[in-house]
């Protein structure tokens, strides 16, 4: 593949405040677009351990199960055999809520701690609050998720105390699953010190009045990318800035046209660094695209401490948008 990115990159695009943005023709999009549907959200934590002088990846993943019921599963190091389930079990008939798994990994303690008895839900399957997920390693607080973990019982039941600023963790990679008709929106913080932008990916067919599919991206509702005739352009990259960070934004719509109805469009956007922009190639791009190689990438940029947005979108059949 062509390296799209030298291509785009004199024309990349800056997104810091969205207040402080410059309007231009066709920049910003409707107030009210029909949100997508969120099935399954799996994020990866990099936690730094003192004690060990390591650190240890953490991942969650949020999924919808049949029925409307919810399922959270959590793994260690990307090993399969550390991987174990979450109950969601409200605890109402229990006389203490909560819950505890103690397992070995890597010769260390792992004890996790977790209570969704009182979480709610927006759209998807990831709480937004009312719940707390909290991992230490030999003791050490590595992970603390949810808002209920600062709280002065959690913290005496654990004898440390559940403070984030005691647990030096952050998210290197998020992958969003969606399916809808044409427009997909989510939320991401591309720093660690940056704010919440949110993201709109729309695509108009010939059935909107359009002489050829066109894809747009939208960041806060400025445009960051705008592809015609998506069906000759249907893969390929652009670099822009948010929070002054330099972001890949890839694209592959493949499926949306040669395989309806079975296969999803991907979106990346993949934060560089210093290390990540001098070594990036062709290959580094085609790379990609093989889903097959997609981990093996993920766990190239969790050890540089890259941060990564996967979006995997699926578009519903007129059949399946009825049902």
């Amino acid at each position: 593949m062509r390296d799209f990115i030298s291509c785009f990159s004199e024309d990349s695009i800056s997104f810091s405040n969205p207040s402080c943005s410059h309007p231009s023709k066709n920049a910003f999009i409707s107030p009210s677009p029909l949100p997508s549907v969120q099935n399954a959200v799996t994020c990866v934590y990099k936690t730094i351990l003192s004690k060990h002088k390591k650190h240890l990846l953490i991942t969650i993943s949020w999924l919808t199960a049949q029925a409307g019921h919810r399922d959270v599963i959590m793994s260690f190091d990307h090993d399969p055999s550390s991987s174990f389930r979450l109950s969601t079990n409200s605890g109402l008939f229990r006389k203490n809520r909560g819950h505890c798994r103690k397992m070995e990994h890597q010769n260390s303690e792992v004890e996790v701690f977790w209570d969704f008895s009182k979480a709610t839900y927006e759209m998807g399957p990831e709480p937004v609050d009312g719940f707390y997920v909290l991992v230490l390693v030999d003791s050490e607080l590595g992970l603390v998720l949810g808002d209920m973990a600062t709280q002065e019982a959690i913290s005496k039941k654990l004898k440390v105390c559940a403070s984030r600023d005691k647990a030096k963790f952050s998210m290197v990679s998020r992958r969003e699953h969606l399916s809808g008709n044409s427009v997909y929106s989510t939320k991401a913080r591309f720093g660690k010190t940056g704010i919440v932008h949110e993201v709109l990916i729309k695509h108009r067919d010939e059935s909107e009045g359009q002489k050829y599919p066109v894809l747009c991206v939208y960041i806060d509702k400025k445009i960051a990318l705008r592809v015609k005739r998506l069906q000759w352009n249907f893969r390929g990259s652009q670099m822009i800035f948010v929070d002054g960070l330099a972001i890949d934004l890839l694209w592959n719509v493949h499926d949306w046209f040669f395989a309806p109805g079975t296969g999803c469009a991907t979106f990346m956007f993949r934060m560089r660094n210093e290390t990540s922009a001098a070594t990036s190639t062709t290959d580094d791009n085609e790379r990609f695209w093989l889903e097959e190689k997609f981990v093996m990438q993920e766990e190239e940029e969790c050890q540089r401490g890259d941060f990564s947005l996967l979006l995997c979108a699926t578009k519903m059949t007129e059949a399946s948008s009825n049902v």
